[in-house]
Parts: structure tokens; sequence; C-alpha cells
């Protein structure tokens, strides 16, 4: 259960950092925005090592899919914008097949 806590932290770093470069080059704000946004992407970084995986790889697939899901909560919460039905069912397979993936090692004989 903390891979998955890990994976929420790491998942609202990424993009909130991503999100500063999308300020700066889409709508016009100062590149100052930049400088939050790199030590958000470190902080994503650090963080996405914390989760208990025997190889980088699972944990980077895995944490795709509940990148998805933190994505729409963040359309929903920063930007505003309600996410379709089809959004949160969309993200629910992604989290189901996150699931898979990092669980899988531990349920094969």
């Amino acid at each position: 259960m903390l891979n998955y806590l890990w994976f929420l932290l790491a998942a609202f770093c990424e993009i909130a950092g991503c999100y500063t470069f999308f300020l700066w080059l889409r709508l016009d704000r100062t590149p100052l925005w930049i400088i939050p946004g790199l030590f958000s992407l470190v902080c994503f970084a650090l963080l996405l090592t914390r989760v208990e995986a025997a190889y980088a790889g699972r944990a980077y697939a895995a944490y795709g899919g509940i990148y998805v899901a933190a994505s729409l909560f963040w359309l929903a919460f920063i930007e505003k914008s309600r996410p379709l039905w089809s959004d949160w069912l969309g993200a629910a397979l992604c989290i189901a097949g996150a699931s898979v993936v990092l669980l899988g090692p531990k349920l094969a004989p």
C-alpha cells in the first residue's frame, strides 16, 4: 500500500513540475515558474525511487497507471475542467493494470 502513496506523491510532483512549463510556454507566464517546476521534478524523481520494486522498469510501468488517474484529478481541481466518465473509466483500467504489474511478481509461482 505504501507504494501507491509514493506513486501518488510522485505523480503530483511530476504534473506540477511539467505544468510550470505549460504555464510559461502556453499561457505566457513568466519563465520564473520554471524554478519551482524544476524543484518539483527533482522531488518526483526522488519519490519514485522509494517504490519497492526489484526493477526500475516495473516500478515505472506501474507508476504510469497512477499518473493517469492523478492527471485527471489535476484536470478537475487545478484546471477546473470536469473529466468525462470515459476518462474515469480509463483511469480505473490504468490503475488495475498498474496493480497487476506491481503485484504480479508477488503472485507468480
